[in-house]
Formats: structure tokens, C-alpha cells, sequence
């Protein structure tokens, strides 16, 4: 009985310590840090295979597991070749990483025991970055910041940096770097560059490389402010357009028809709504105007499901991410209910499929939003009043109602107008009948 009060009092005395500790400004500060996380298994639970890499760790989150083991010697290949091109002893690398570590690690969401040794975190730090480094310049056969490995570096045969490497390990390593758990702080590679190059390197000189490795070909002209937090981060910055750090969006007060779910494609479609592709492929410029719906343009294929839920789950966890790229799956996920309307908004031009049929691509969407929490105020809750509003009109409810009623079927056409034939035709004849007899009835009685 001793023992248990024991513990409790030592509990209530630790509980006391931590209250005195609390600091609002100090949170926050904490909180602002943290841009990597562990996946929840509440998210995982649906396809726990999209946020596990398959070729390459990148960070501690994953470091030794099996899979990705084999490319762990590449690794290593890449940074004597980095270091050995740069022709800086890897001392004042680690040096200067070590350096900014306290940032780095805080960038992690609980990191563990496994890596509370610095030197062992920094030197996963040097060789990570520097093999993302490598990987990036070798694939976009561009240098930033310095020189880029060229075909005197790499042997010809080499099983990574080879041209035979790039087509076939490439593509998975991209899909890698695209997991949440799975990501190195830019400012690692930021380190390395200022290092490399002896003088400060510019951050756009470190996003522009991940742009050009990772972005669509129309993002790579484009500018962010500062330096990104980690791939995945400028990867999502880009496909929305983002010059700057995301911010959420307000939508204007809701309406009566906030709570309602938009209708699919093929309904919107036979509402009188029409389809056409955006001006520019930002997941945000979708606008409805004048009976209009512009939504960009997007290509659906392998990587796409992992691309989608990945990213989520960062504007899920992560405070300051915004909810734009989660209000376009869900917005997407609504007008998508069968490959009718996957067929629909190809035919338009705005859906690229590249997995195969239009049932695959909307089982996609219909399966990417399981789950998903909508904030109430999305960047797209406009759009949707506005859809809704256009569909409640009397006229385009009436259309939609006809067009759902009779056109869906050929045979239910078919009935229709031979309806409407015999309806002409019944007409047809009491006209005939009646004209005679007014014609008779009016004309001159004989003298």
C-alpha cells in the first residue's frame, strides 16, 4: 500500500514540475519546428503500402529496414563521389551540419532513442542529403549550386547513376521521396551546397532542383519564397502554385446549400453544367462561371494514388500546411462516382488516364477521400454553393429531370417520341375533323 502511495506521489510531483513548465510562446515555437511525421495508423490502416518507400530511406524513420536496405551501399557510393568532386574534406560537411542539428532533429516527430547519438544522426543526415543531392542532379542532368556528376564520375555501368540506372530506379526513388515518413529537411541540402560551392547557397537554387526532379514540366518556372521544408513540401507548393508558404483559405459564410453533396459529373453535365479545362494546371483554379465548371487538368497514373494520400496526410498533420490539395480530392471524389464520369471529363479533355480503364481511375478518387476530414471553410466550399445553386434552379432541375427520365435509354427515347408522334398525329386528325365542319357550317346558305 506504501509502494502504490509512493508512486502516486512521485506522479503528482512530476505532474506539479511539468505545469510549472507550461509556456504558450515556447509551444509554439515547438510546434513550428516540426514539419516530418509519423503517419497514424488510423490513416495507414486503408493502405498502409502508400506510405512505405520501397527502394530508398530517406531519414530515420525507415533507416535499416529490409526493403530498402540494398540501396544503402549507393549511398554511400554517392557520397565519395560528392566529396571527391567537390574536393572538401567531408570534416567541414559534417561540421557544418552539425551545426544546424538541432534543427534538423527537431524537424521529426519523435525521432526515438535509436537517434539520440548525434553522430550517428549526422552522418544519416550528410549521407542522405547527399545522395538526394546526387540523385537529383544526375537525373535532371543539371548542376545547381556546383558541379553535377557528369560521365566521367559514375562508371557507365553503374547500377544507379548509369543511364540503365535512371530509367529503371528513378521513377521509384521519385515515388519515395514523395512519402511523408520518408523525407530529409531541406536545409540539409541547403548545408551541403554552402559547403560545395564555399559561399551561401540560394534557396531557390535548392528548390528549383527538387522542381525540376520532382515537379510537372509547367512548375518548374516557378518561384518559392524561402526555402522549402522538404520535398514533398515544394512538390505540393507546386502543383498548387504556391509562391509562398500555404495559407488557408477562407470561403465566405455558408449557405443553405453548403451541406449538401455535389452530383456527379454525368448529372452536373445533363443540369446544363458544361466541362472545360482550366487555364492552368493549379489543383486550386477551379471556377465556376456562367454555367461553366473549369477544373485542371490531371494525369492519372501509377503514382498518383500514393502522390494524393501522402500529401493529405501532411496538410492533415502538419498546422500551417492549408487543406487544398484534401478539398480537391474530395471536390473531385464527389463528381466522380463511376467510369461514366471518369469517360465524361476525359472526353473534355481535363482527366489524362494513364492506369488503364475509367472504372480503375474512379475507383481511385472514390477511394482516396475515405476517411477524410473537410474543413468547413475550403478553398472550394464556393465552387460547391455555387454548382449546388446553379443546380436548384426550376429550369435546369427540369432539364436534368427530362434528360434523366427519357434520354438515359435509347428504348425510353424511343417511347418518347413515338409518344409524341401519336400526340402530333391525334392532334393532326381533330383538326382535320373540325376544319370541315366550321368550314360547312360558315359557308352561304343557297338562295
Amino acid at each position: 500500500m506504501g509502494g502504490r502511495e509512493g508512486s502516486m506521489a512521485n506522479w503528482v510531483v512530476e505532474i506539479d514540475k511539468e505545469l510549472g513548465n507550461i509556456d504558450r510562446a515556447r509551444e509554439i515555437e515547438q510546434w513550428n519546428k516540426r514539419s516530418i511525421y509519423r503517419v497514424p495508423a488510423c490513416i495507414k490502416v486503408l493502405n498502409p503500402k502508400a506510405y512505405q518507400p520501397q527502394v530508398v530511406s530517406f531519414g530515420p524513420y525507415h533507416h535499416g529496414e529490409l526493403d530498402v536496405a540494398p540501396m544503402e551501399e549507393h549511398k554511400r557510393r554517392a557520397l565519395l563521389h560528392f566529396l571527391k568532386r567537390s574536393k572538401r574534406p567531408l570534416k567541414e560537411f559534417a561540421d557544418a551540419m552539425e551545426a544546424v542539428a538541432g534543427q534538423l532533429r527537431e524537424a521529426y516527430e519523435g525521432v526515438g532513442d535509436k537517434w539520440r547519438d548525434e553522430e550517428k544522426f549526422l552522418s544519416l543526415m550528410v549521407t542522405d542529403a547527399c545522395f538526394m543531392l546526387e540523385i537529383m542532379r544526375a537525373a535532371t542532368a543539371t548542376a545547381s549550386g556546383g558541379g553535377g556528376p557528369n560521365d566521367d564520375d559514375y562508371a557507365v555501368n553503374d547500377p544507379v547513376f548509369s543511364s540503365h540506372g535512371m530509367l529503371y530506379h528513378v521513377p521509384y526513388i521519385k515515388r519515395d521521396m514523395l512519402m511523408l515518413e520518408n523525407q530529409v529537411p531541406l536545409l540539409a541540402l541547403d548545408v551541403l551546397l554552402t559547403i560545395e560551392s564555399g559561399k551561401p547557397a540560394k534557396h531557390e537554387h535548392v528548390n528549383k532542383l527538387v522542381l525540376k526532379f520532382l515537379g510537372p514540366p509547367n512548375a518548374r518556372a516557378l518561384t518559392l519564397a524561402g526555402l522549402g521544408l522538404h520535398p514533398l513540401d515544394v512538390f505540393r507548393r507546386s502543383l498548387l502554385h504556391l509562391g509562398g508558404s500555404s495559407m488557408r483559405s477562407s470561403a465566405g459564410p455558408p449557405d443553405e446549400g453548403s451541406s449538401e453533396v455535389i452530383r456527379s459529373a454525368v448529372e452536373l453535365y445533363e443540369a446544363g453544367i458544361r466541362f472545360q479545362p482550366s487555364k492552368s494546371n493549379s489543383l486550386q483554379d477551379i471556377r465556376f462561371h456562367r454555367g461553366v465548371l473549369s477544373l485542371p487538368v490531371i494525369v492519372v497514373d501509377d503514382s498518383t494514388e500514393y502522390m494524393f494520400l501522402n500529401l493529405m496526410a501532411f496538410e492533415r498533420l502538419h498546422v500551417a500546411a492549408g487543406n487544398e490539395v484534401t478539398a480537391y480530392v474530395f471536390f473531385m471524389d464527389n463528381i466522380i462516382d463511376s467510369a461514366k464520369d471518369v469517360s465524361l471529363l476525359h472526353s473534355k479533355g481535363i482527366i489524362q488516364n494513364a492506369v488503364g480503364s475509367d472504372k480503375a481511375v474512379a475507383k481511385l478518387f472514390n477511394s482516396l477521400s475515405k476517411d477524410v476530414v473537410l474543413d468547413p471553410e475550403s478553398s472550394l466550399d464556393e465552387v460547391h454553393r455555387r454548382v449546388n445553386k446553379y443546380c436548384r434552379k426550376s429550369i435546369n432541375m427540369w432539364r436534368a429531370n427530362l434528360i434523366h427520365t427519357y434520354f438515359r435509354s435509347p428504348w425510353a427515347f424511343l417511347s418518347l417520341a413515338a409518344a409524341i408522334f401519336l400526340l402530333v398525329l391525334t392532334v393532326l386528325q381533330t383538326v382535320y375533323t373540325i376544319v370541315p365542319y366550321y368550314h360547312t357550317d360558315a359557308a352561304p346558305s343557297p338562295q
